[in-house]
């Protein structure tokens, strides 16, 4: 990410969703809490910036490359507001039973200042993307997304192993 400005308010936005949602150690939030053992959203958010990253380059519109990679980081932020360590399991919030993590990122976005473009992505990353008109940078993080979902969840449900 080439904008100074804009990693920082990538960290920004991390920390802010870290103290929301009262996380210490991103290294214990999982990926997903659709399927058991799904990994850590830290390796799933890993992953997904380097298949964006791959698939930016590959092409040859004229994408926002920066809003992309802060798309990519940041699609999942919401997550902390989403989970909760609860007599030590991860659940869903009561927070995140009515409000899920792409509107929850979303908001964190656009309150630590990013740009519209980038809470587009965080907001239509999922299925609540479909109804919308996505960018070309959020078509990619969503077709990204649910390539490593997929994948980890054929994996898990074959028992094989799941990082």
């Amino acid at each position: 990410m080439l904008d100074k400005g804009l990693r920082s308010k990538v960290v920004n936005v991390w920390k802010t969703a870290a103290d929301h949602g009262k996380w210490n150690r991103l290294q214990e939030i999982p990926f997903t809490l659709v399927f058991e053992n799904s990994g850590l959203l830290i390796d799933h958010t890993k992953r997904i910036t380097e298949l964006v990253r791959n698939v930016g380059n590959t092409r040859q519109e004229n994408l926002n490359k920066d809003f992309l990679i802060a798309g990519a980081l940041l699609h999942d932020v919401g997550k902390l507001l989403e989970y909760e360590r609860k007599d030590g399991k991860i659940l869903k919030s009561a927070y995140g039973e009515k409000i899920r993590h792409p509107a929850a990122g979303a908001r964190l976005a656009e309150e630590c200042g990013l740009p519209k473009e980038v809470i587009h992505i965080i907001a239509a990353h999922s299925h609540e993307g479909d109804t919308m008109n996505r960018t070309p940078e959020a078509i990619i993080i969503h077709h990204c997304d649910f390539i490593d979902f997929e994948i980890k969840k054929r994996l898990q449900q074959k028992g094989e192993p799941v990082k």
